[in-house]
């Protein structure tokens, strides 16, 4: 599933294309994604120019001057430039066409991504307007999440991945972050004092900026918008490497299901 830092790779890879240039048609081949897409938008958008592309979590917003495209990658979505014409394939669903010729197409084989459109202030939308900050800002914090977390007995994993406490921290990077800090995934939320969320906090920052640098993690099927695969993977310390030696200490990384999703660590690291 794209996280954050592929979404963000996507919106820095698209939006040189698109900022200040046309809509001429919206070409909508399959309709029905996780909600219908609205058939609006084919009406709405041509003519109108594009005025910023922005990301809100793992949202993509594409904000023109009667509203805004509300677009989500959802398991397998994938937003990809095109500078001709080139004949759809079987799951290329949508297509944003410009009027210089160069297309945006949607591809999606899991067809659990959205494209949605409002008329409203677009972060007042009900997928947007309860979300936690994002991990850039300062609202992100040690004193933040500590008081976030007071009387919550919850796994620190999942708490870090909880969308309303900060958005963007998806499985893979929370592992990261996690043994960086080491802390042990299932640590209770309220039993991590101040100092250790500081530097929780500071590891979760670094480790998605490293990841947006390195354009994403090659996990499946995951592509930027020019066709490259992100290569976060191969600076991995826990992930995926289950029995493997730790790079710290070289005892076997170890794999607990913590909210149904698979959770990797060290043990002797991570207390």
């Amino acid at each position: 599933m794209p996280e954050l830092p592929e979404v963000e790779t996507t919106c820095r890879g698209i939006a040189p294309h698109l900022v200040d240039q046309t809509i001429a048609e919206v070409i909508i081949r399959a309709p029905k994604l996780r909600w219908p897409i609205p058939k609006k938008i084919a009406q709405e958008l041509p003519g109108q120019r594009v005025l910023s592309i922005e990301r809100r979590a793992k949202y993509i917003l594409v904000n023109f001057a009667n509203g805004t495209l509300i677009m989500h990658l959802g398991m397998s979505g994938r937003l990809q430039t095109l500078k001709q014409f080139v004949a759809p394939q079987k799951h290329d669903h949508v297509d944003i066409v410009l009027t210089n010729g160069t297309i945006l197409r949607y591809n999606d084989p899991r067809r659990f991504g959205s494209i949605l459109w409002t008329t409203k202030p677009a972060l007042q939308h009900k997928l947007l307007k309860d979300l936690g900050p994002e991990p850039f800002t300062t609202e992100f914090n040690a004193n933040y999440m500590l008081a976030k977390a007071k009387n919550k007995k919850l796994a620190i994993k999942n708490y870090i991945m909880d969308s309303k406490v900060v958005v963007g921290v998806g499985n893979i990077y929370a592992s990261e972050a996690l043994f960086a800090a080491k802390i042990h995934p299932t640590s209770p939320a309220n039993s991590i004092d101040a100092n250790k969320y500081a530097i929780l906090v500071k590891h979760i920052q670094r480790i998605l900026k490293l990841a947006i640098k390195q354009g994403g993690t090659t996990l499946k099927d995951f592509l930027d918008s020019d066709g490259k695969p992100g290569y976060f993977s191969q600076k991995l310390q826990v992930y995926g490497r289950t029995k493997e030696p730790c790079y710290t200490c070289a005892g076997p990384i170890q794999s607990v299901v913590i909210g149904q999703r698979n959770t990797f660590f060290c043990p002797n690291c991570q207390d």
